[in-house]
């Protein structure tokens, strides 16, 4: 059995996905959109070359798929994105035949009318949830859904146990979306509603300076509302609105500051800085209520508002976040929602995305007329103590938007002053923050540890001696987002290792390997032009070491 899992328009219209999973739950496949297409979160396209991607991953064709499963409840949505459907019975398969097609219109298939997949639409945090409970590790735990919104709610808590269908236990409507008010914010300031990683980034320097915060949201007595009351169904464009207009209220107007210079603008880090400490006070309460509701321990963290890692970071253990709690996340929940691990497994390994093939990364090597040398980490370890600053295509591709060292860009870190030279050459504001990568000692050494550092989702304080050693990589509120890797990792862990051996702290910066508004690079072509765009020093290529300067 092959069950074919996407998060697709018109109703998933960014972060778009697709995920190959058998019978078993077993992953083959994870692939974002915008890592094949090129164009940023995939936005308002569909899944086609994600889901060709992932087919032939496998070598298998559409004809050899049984189920396709699609993170969203369509049918509920079919009056407002003019689909066509007629609205069937919750949970009923669309098949073949429905008005529409949407195999041809998602994915471009032509089917064969005698032999076709089912097409199963499911709620969007229930593919959420099964998207972090199954990737945890965990036998039962509560699970927490928090994004801009799903369906028709912006919270779900759900009680989950292997051998049973997850239970949605508690629910809050679109209004009280947490997502939705960061989102305002990040517009305010001048950014994208994409761009929340900024906003959190920006209000560190409200916390580290002593700002006053301004309060948000009402919390009383274990709830949380708005300042606004709108009816549970209001559209994504009034929520939006309703928040505008009471920022505007209380003195917050959209920002004229340069971007580069936001860090200066008091107004702005104050109002960074309130939308953070109000989320990760809620963040809070919601996390306490799903342990309370489910009697579990053991929280799982899905949704946009999930990559919040300073918030992460924050709430008691044990906590799970996957390396996909965003939108693209739904593709492999949906499909597990249908075909589901029959037991709990080892957590889920965030490389699930493509190789780059050698015959590529000669054949670009060619154009570009470029020799390589073998990769030795010995030679790496040198040329990044020296200064250089390099990139690392290996493995398959990490999924999710934290760069895990398969498609990163390293540097030394023991010099603060490369933490604005990474800025400047990727295009980055230079008050935003870079994080580390290091070895397993790290961990209570340079950091606090934490499980999240796994897939870089958790921020923790660095410690005095992280402070002094990892310089680059300390933020302006003490705090790190750091990645800790194993010796499976591959040649990060092999050079970090060749640091220490030379009696240097086994920590380097590691950033996604992309230029400003590309998606991290992920074929061999792609990575030698933004390697040249950005300046890089050396690239490595799976087996292949490239000296882009010629001087080493």
């Amino acid at each position: 059995m092959w069950v074919l899992g996407l998060n697709a328009p018109p109703v998933g219209w960014h972060d778009v996905a697709a995920c190959l999973v058998d019978g078993d739950g077993v992953v083959h496949a994870l692939i974002e959109q915008e890592r094949v297409s090129r164009v940023k979160h995939g936005l308002r396209q569909h899944p086609v070359n994600a889901a060709q991607a992932c087919l032939d991953q496998v070598g298998i064709t559409p004809a050899d798929i049984d189920v396709v499963t699609v993170g969203w409840d369509m049918p509920r949505h079919s009056a407002r994105t003019d689909l066509g459907l007629d609205p069937p019975v919750l949970g009923r398969p669309w098949r073949f035949g429905d008005s529409g097609d949407f195999l041809g219109t998602a994915l471009g298939w032509r089917t064969d009318p005698a032999r076709h997949p089912e097409v199963v639409f499911v709620p969007h945090h229930l593919a959420h949830a099964c998207s972090s409970f199954y990737a945890s590790g965990h036998a039962e735990a509560a699970v927490l859904v928090v994004d801009g919104n799903g369906d028709d709610e912006s919270v779900s808590i759900y009680e989950a146990r292997y051998g049973r269908t997850l239970v949605r236990r508690e629910r809050w409507p679109i209004p009280h979306s947490l997502g939705f008010m960061y989102d305002a914010v990040s517009t305010i300031l001048g950014m994208t509603f994409l761009e929340a990683g900024k906003t959190m980034g920006l209000a560190a320097y409200g916390k580290a300076r002593g700002v006053e915060r301004w309060p948000i949201y009402e919390i009383r007595d274990g709830a949380f509302t708005p300042p606004f009351d709108l009816p549970s169904d209001a559209p994504h464009r009034q929520i939006i609105d309703a928040w505008w207009a009471h920022f505007a209220g209380v003195g917050f107007r959209q920002r004229g500051s340069d971007p580069a210079m936001l860090d200066a603008d008091e107004d702005a880090v104050r109002l960074a800085w309130s939308a953070q400490a109000s989320l990760q006070e809620v963040m809070a309460l919601l996390s306490r209520r799903a342990r309370d509701i489910t009697g579990q321990d053991a929280l799982c963290l899905a949704g946009g508002v999930a990559l919040n890692c300073s918030s992460n970071g924050l709430l008691p253990p044990p906590v799970y976040v996957p390396p996909v709690p965003h939108d693209a996340g739904v593709a492999l929940g949906s499909a597990w929602a249908v075909a589901p691990p029959p037991r709990p497994r080892a957590p889920l390994s965030p490389y699930l995305g493509r190789r780059v093939r050698t015959r590529d990364i000669d054949q670009a090597l060619g154009r570009h007329g470029l020799a390589a040398q073998d990769v030795l980490p010995e030679t790496i370890a040198r040329w990044l103590l020296a200064g250089r600053m390099g990139g690392v295509v290996t493995g398959r591709a990490e999924v999710g938007p934290r760069a895990l060292c398969h498609r990163s860009i390293i540097a030394a870190a023991t010099d603060d002053r490369m933490r604005d030279r990474v800025n400047r050459a990727k295009g980055r504001e230079l008050w935003r923050p870079l994080g580390p990568v290091g070895l397993a000692e790290s961990e209570g050494r340079h950091w606090e540890a934490s499980p999240l550092h796994r897939y870089m989702v958790g921020a923790s304080l660095m410690s005095d001696l992280g402070a002094k050693e990892a310089p680059a990589c300390v933020h302006v509120d003490g705090t790190a987002r750091p990645q800790v890797i194993g010796r499976e990792d591959g040649v990060v862990w092999e050079v970090l290792d060749r640091f220490r051996a030379a009696g240097a702290p086994a920590v380097a910066i590691n950033t996604s390997f992309n230029t400003r508004g590309e998606p991290i690079v992920d074929d061999a072509e792609g990575a030698l032009r933004s390697a040249r765009s950005i300046g890089l020093d050396f690239l490595v290529m799976e087996d292949r070491l490239v000296d882009l300067n010629g001087d080493g």
